[in-house]
């Protein structure tokens, strides 16, 4: 078991815990969530370091306790020439070659003691391994992945969506006490992110997961932590669940806080009539009801609810245009190629018509981010964007649209913004806010950063927009947010993704890489094909019905209609069992 209790940490610019306690047992998966720039990823850089962190609280973990980790950042060495099983099995064959030398010196040493020693300690890591079956482990693992036909590559040859699998496996082989992974999703197509499904669903130990993917919370997870606003939650069972119990939870609350309005209304207006009172009557015992109900309604101001965690605050994403178009190409593509080492696209041609909202998708390595590159920029012959047709760009390589040197300020008043006060105005929406504005672009998550872009393609009124990966690193309330504002757009929208939700609920159709070349398919293919991939015959159909009645129960509570949302509430909870 790991346990933290009443952890406190900052940084000199931001609070990040106040008084968090969690724990951490055998065979729990637990999925670790909460909006971007809450600390997730430093608090995991605490549990494997804590000497380096001047924290308040207790942090309990074993001197001896073994912590794997892999890293949303990690980079493939291209020049290693390392084959893929020896990667993976690299701490297996390190102590095999270990036990051959012990063996081979004992052939020839006088002082045998000493070397019996040693033998018998690597004999019994290797055991402790697996290692007279770590063959056919790391093919079951390979095979998991359908990656067993690449066990004989150089790992230099391997896709980014491959290369992060297989340090997956070999930080699950390596059988550490606790193993935690900050995002090891972003970026893998529908494949990889299935076979990534897969290996933690078969791991055995602890698993600690920073994610925002929904297809893994919805699929893989046991526990859930959620940290934000400084506090932290801790929930046994599944993210639906957990996401169901929110709802419920908010449903009260809104009852509740509802009842509490009135009651302080109906407070308010007594002590307006004791101080209209007041005015004509001096008597002393008018002033003590008036100071009593005052004191009275300070208590019920001070005991309103507070839920941090059941209603958080969606981002304003907003994407609008300056021109009204009439439908019509805004974006063709003829014969187009591309190659990085070797071809990647062959004549590829379509169009994108102003109102069109495309999703490109296809295999980690096939060239959606050099296609979609080469149309922002816009300088080959093969590729034709309108004249009058303003185009904005979301990369997944994010110094590309934003400059890490800059604060906040700094790089919306290189974008156009005439004043910080502008700026500030304008950002608040996207839920930025206070000294952050100030923090170099270098020192923000993943997810802040990738919410800036957004920002900023929205201020540039486009009249097109490029989105290469534009999910990634965002949570779960953000994603949804994007949706949103992606299905209120008058504009063109070519976006990679390999969120399939992001896909199904935003897009038109979609444009599929295979074989060097793109062809169209229409988003009832495109669903049919997925769900017959990677979930249940049902699931499409409960799913929907699922969303159908969040839905309703949302718009009750708009209305304030509480029975409603609690009888629809019920059948949710129903529907959540079938999935």
């Amino acid at each position: 078991m790991i346990k933290a209790q009443n952890l406190s940490f900052s940084f000199p610019q931001k609070e990040l815990y106040n008084n968090i306690s969690f724990t951490l047992e055998d065979n729990q998966h637990c999925a670790f969530i909460g909006t971007s720039g809450s600390g997730k990823s430093t608090l995991t850089d605490i549990l494997m370091d804590p000497e380096r962190y001047l924290f308040e609280g207790r942090l309990e973990i074993e001197p001896d306790c073994r912590i794997g980790y892999v890293s949303q950042f990690s980079q493939l060495d291209k020049a290693a020439e390392t084959t893929v099983f020896e990667y993976i099995g690299e701490e297996f064959i390190k102590i095999q070659h270990e036990i051959d030398t012990i063996l081979k010196a004992m052939e020839t040493s006088t002082d045998i003691e000493p070397l019996l020693e040693k033998y018998q300690s690597a004999l019994d890591a290797f055991a402790a391994m697996g290692g007279d079956d770590f063959e056919s482990i790391i093919h079951k693992q390979l095979n998991l992945a359908n990656l067993l036909k690449r066990k004989d590559l150089a790992v230099s040859s391997l896709s980014g969506g491959e290369f992060k699998l297989i340090q997956v496996m070999k930080e699950m082989l390596n059988q550490p006490d606790l193993l935690i992974m900050d995002e090891p999703d972003v970026f893998l197509d529908f494949e990889n992110l299935n076979a990534l499904k897969k290996l933690i669903n078969s791991h055995k130990g602890i698993l600690l997961v920073v994610t925002h993917n929904r297809y893994l919370l919805n699929h893989c997870f046991n526990k859930i932590i959620h940290l934000e606003n400084m506090e932290l939650q801790e929930f046994d069972g599944r993210y639906i669940d957990y996401n169901f119990f929110l709802l419920q939870t908010k449903i009260e609350l809104q009852e509740l806080a509802l009842a509490e309005a009135e009651e302080i209304e109906r407070n308010e207006g007594i002590i307006d009539n004791l101080r209209a009172i007041a005015t004509y009557n001096s008597e002393a015992s008018r002033g003590r009801a008036l100071k009593a109900r005052v004191k009275f309604q300070e208590r019920l101001e001070a005991r309103r609810i507070k839920a941090p965690f059941v209603d958080i605050k969606q981002p304003e994403i907003r994407f609008g245009t300056d021109n009204e178009m009439e439908d019509r190409i805004v974006i063709a593509v003829n014969n187009y190629s591309a190659a990085f080492d070797e071809l990647l696209l062959n004549n590829v041609s379509f169009e994108i018509q102003s109102g069109d909202k495309v999703a490109i998708i296809g295999a980690n390595g096939t060239g959606k981010t050099t296609l979609l590159r080469d149309i922002f920029r816009n300088k080959q012959d093969s590729i034709e964007i309108s004249t009058d047709v303003k185009v904005a760009y979301l990369s997944q390589l994010q110094d590309e649209v934003l400059k890490d040197s800059n604060t906040i300020l700094e790089e919306f008043i290189d974008a156009g913004f005439a004043a910080y006060d502008d700026i500030r105005a304008y950002l608040a929406d996207y839920g930025f806010e206070g000294e952050i504005f100030n923090q170099k672009i270098a020192s923000l998550s993943g997810g802040e950063k990738n919410l800036l872009q957004l920002a900023k393609a929205s201020a540039s009124k486009a009249d097109v927009l490029l989105l290469d990966e534009p999910t990634s690193h965002l949570d779960t309330y953000t994603q949804s947010a994007l949706e949103k504002a992606v299905q209120e757009y008058k504009g063109a929208i070519l976006m990679i993704s390999h969120d399939f939700y992001s896909v199904v609920n935003g897009m038109d159709y979609v444009l599929i890489i295979e074989d060097k070349t793109i062809r169209k398919m229409s988003m009832r293919k495109f669903r049919k094909m997925i769900y017959a991939s990677h979930f249940d015959r049902d699931y499409l159909e409960t799913e929907q019905k699922k969303k159908a009645v969040e839905t309703e129960i949302e718009l009750a509570l708009k209305n304030s209609n509480f029975e409603l949302a609690k009888g629809l509430a019920a059948e949710l909870e129903a529907l959540i069992k079938l999935l």
